[in-house]
């Protein structure tokens, strides 16, 4: 390339560019070939692309998109040596100058400003300087803006540019013109206010899985159903709105197409703003389970974990999608297809983990669900449900024992027999004044409470199986059952076991509360499970004291009856806990990439001063390397060292700790790894909750409805308070709405 020197009287520039005159025609000789194609294909609106295919030459589309992005503004690299009285000092390009004039525009290639309405109309007597060579004089830039902007060519192009795409001046000018669009705006914004109450209706009713039409309802029947009644409701407080409704012909909120294509905008907003949250996040985590609806279509739901804009940990529904069928490809493919719309191929490293419940097809290590995603997504590592772990822990200890099996088979008889009869809950109402709850195999809160009611309430029980034994109101069966579970109560052996699964289930509670949590995080998971394990060891070694009270007492007949002696008791008890402890060092121990836990764990930071967890350091680094080693043990050394962090309960109160100080910076590598470890889910407890609002939502009335309408009343409800939280939410659906189809209600200005 050539490069000019031209002399002026203040400076001597460097141009990088040709500059040939050929019959009073200045030409700009720029690099070709591959650079300039992906500069031209980058930049649209770009001086370099202008000049390549002028403005004039476009289609109206490309002209509106072009107005639409306005001038480019690249970050010029322009210096320029000047002297004043002896003093030699240098000019530097600030792109503060752009923000003086809205005209001004500028080129990364030439490294000179351009005026961007004259660039594109080129009106009669325009300089060639501000179109075809460029301004690069900063001494004198502002005088010379001063003298442009003020000529007539340049007036007649910014006006050009700030009509195109607009009616002649002369149309606008017509007083009827005028009229008519004051007409047609204000008609605009009484059905944009129409419809913004018809969308608040519609979120109500998501919001709480309430139908939008009920079951073989249509508009001119007498039942007009829950949506209809809430717009007559809100009709009453809202003159517009019944006006509206009294008299409309075209626009009717109510009727089922109109629902379909609000709830298809509403989920494109929603959606659209936790797509932006999660690409704007530094790291993103998924939950995915599966269930059956109650249209035995199987149903995939997907949650997003990140921390926001505000550093609060965030747990997202985002879609429930169909499968024909659960097998690994099958999931795989349709989270691949998701994750591939919510982050683009350079945000493919922000994928750090991916939680499921533990099933077989979701954990194969050479061709589960979890293998296929780490093909795609290297830095998704793998996350066993810890809820899911706690039931099989549970399921381990109680189903391996015999006795301990018929002691749990015994307890869920308990609610069998008094739910299968009304007039037997009617004597239990009466005698207990407490319900029996239902046990389940996958949810040990339901043991609990199960363990809970029969042990306070054990007594009352007995009273009241006597009582059905001897009313002579009942069958046999049911006289012959209620003796045998009134016995049942008595028996030494089912006391014991009562005994001490009382004393074990509110510490298994406890854990399983602390794994439902939102904001909970692998740093207060890992002690969490370490008081667990210690509380479990106390029951463990006073068991000799637990069953001498189980011992003590009774008649001597009913010692005779007791199966098992003291020494079995305490054999059988024992081997509760050790499975229990044992499974629990298994399950829930912190290897590979969850080691990284261990680095942030407040009560060993004062053995870390003393020696540094070199080796839990080095896997970390290795699970995640976007890290700087030597900067974060550097951070982490001296974060040991004070006493202060030693009372910190997990990471996620170390980071808010580090936000309300402004201290991301100064632990900015920490600050990286406290994300990740916020970020990484220890549960899919939101995709369950998930699936309860599918199950009130898809109803038997309700389950014919299209995949679109149901994803729209489940974020509806799931993510309600997002949808409050957005101030501007009801606009953005009446501009999605407004512009979906040609419609023959006015919904935008003009």
């Amino acid at each position: 390339m050539a490069f000019i020197k031209e002399e002026s009287e203040d400076m001597r520039i460097e141009e990088v560019f040709t500059v040939k005159q050929e019959d009073t025609e200045e030409q700009t000789d720029y690099p070709r070939g591959a650079e300039q194609a992906k500069y031209l294909e980058m930049k649209e609106n770009s001086v370099l692309s202008l000049q390549q295919n002028p403005f004039t030459r476009r289609s109206d589309e490309e002209k509106k998109r072009i107005k639409e992005l306005g001038p480019d503004r690249p970050n010029l690299q322009i210096q320029q040596q000047s002297s004043h009285r002896g003093r030699a000092y240098t000019r530097c390009f600030s792109t503060t100058l752009y923000g003086k004039r809205s005209w001004l525009a500028g080129c990364d290639v030439s490294q000179a400003f351009y005026c961007f309405p004259c660039l594109l109309f080129q009106s009669p007597g325009t300089e060639t300087s501000w179109t075809t060579r460029g301004i690069c004089d900063l001494k004198h830039l502002s005088e010379k803006c001063k003298r442009h902007e003020s000529s007539r060519s340049h007036l007649d192009s910014a006006m050009r540019l700030q009509c195109f795409g607009k009616l002649s001046i002369a149309e606008q000018l017509d007083e009827g013109y005028r009229i008519g669009i004051r007409k047609h705006n204000e008609e605009v914004t009484k059905n944009r206010h129409i419809l913004s109450r018809i969308i608040d209706c519609v979120k109500f009713c998501g919001a709480f899985e309430l139908a939008l039409r009920g079951h073989g309802e249509s508009e001119t029947s007498d039942n007009p159903g829950i949506f209809r009644g809430l717009v007559d409701f809100v009709a009453s407080l809202d003159g517009v709105l019944k006006e509206h409704l009294k008299n409309a012909t075209v626009f009717k909120g109510s009727l089922k197409t109109v629902q379909n294509e609000l709830l298809d905008c509403m989920l494109s907003v929603v959606r659209e703003h936790i797509i932006q949250e999660a690409r704007s996040s530094d790291f993103l985590s998924i939950q995915a389970d599966e269930t059956t609806d109650i249209a035995t279509q199987c149903q995939l739901v997907l949650v997003l974990r990140y921390i926001d804009a505000k550093s609060n940990v965030q747990e997202r529904f985002f879609e429930l999608m169909p499968l024909h069928s659960t097998t690994a490809d099958s999931i795989a493919t349709a989270l691949k297809e998701r994750l591939a719309v919510i982050l683009p191929e350079d945000q493919k490293s922000k994928l750090i983990s991916q939680a499921y419940d533990g099933a077989s097809v979701m954990r194969g290590a050479t061709a589960g669900v979890q293998r296929k995603i780490q093909d795609v997504y290297p830095n998704a590592h793998y996350i066993h449900c810890y809820a899911h772990q706690l039931n099989l822990i549970m399921q381990q200890a109680t189903s391996h024992i015999p006795k301990v099996r018929i002691f749990f088979s015994d307890l869920g008889g308990f609610a069998s027999f008094y739910s299968r009869s009304p007039k037997c809950t009617a004597v239990l109402d009466k005698v207990v004044a407490h319900r029996l709850p239902t046990s389940s195999s996958v949810r040990w809160n339901f043991h609990s409470r199960g363990i809970n009611t029969v042990f306070e309430h054990r007594e009352d029980l007995i009273r009241c199986f006597q009582t059905i034994r001897d009313s002579g109101d009942f069958d046999p069966v049911t006289v012959r059952e209620a003796g045998a579970f009134a016995m049942l109560l008595e028996d030494k052996d089912f006391k014991f076991f009562l005994k001490l699964f009382h004393n074990i289930m509110p510490h298994v509670d406890l854990l399983y509360a602390k794994l439902q949590k939102k904001d909970i995080d692998s740093v207060h998971i890992r002690g969490s499970i370490q008081q667990f394990q210690q509380d479990i060891q106390k029951i463990r070694n006073s068991l000799h004291s637990l069953v001498e009270q189980s011992s003590e007492g009774g008649s001597q007949l009913k010692r005779r009856r007791a199966l098992q002696s003291p020494e079995a008791h305490e054999r059988i008890a024992a081997e509760v806990c050790d499975t229990i402890l044992l499974h629990t060092m298994e399950r829930f121990s912190f290897t590979n990439h969850l080691v990284s836990a261990t680095l942030m764990q407040a009560d060993r930071f004062e053995q870390y001063t003393v020696a540094f967890p070199e080796e839990a350091l080095s896997r970390t680094l290795k699970a995640y390397p976007m890290l700087k080693g030597s900067m974060l043990k550097t951070e982490l050394s001296l974060i040991y060292c004070k006493e202060e962090f030693r009372i910190c309960r997990g990471a996620v109160d170390l980071l808010q700790l580090f936000v309300e100080n402004n201290l991301e910076e100064v632990f900015s590598e920490t600050f990286t790894l406290l994300k990740i470890l916020i970020t990484t889910p220890m549960t899919t407890a939101e995709a369950e909750r998930c699936f309860s609002t599918l199950k009130r939502i898809k109803t038997f009335l309700r389950n014919s409805m299209t995949q679109e309408r149901l994803n729209a009343l489940a974020m509806l409800s799931m993510e309600k308070r997002l949808v409050t939280e957005m101030t501007d939410f009801n606009q953005k659906v009446i501009e999605k709405f407004a512009n979906q189809k040609e419609r023959r209600a006015k919904f935008i200005f003009k």
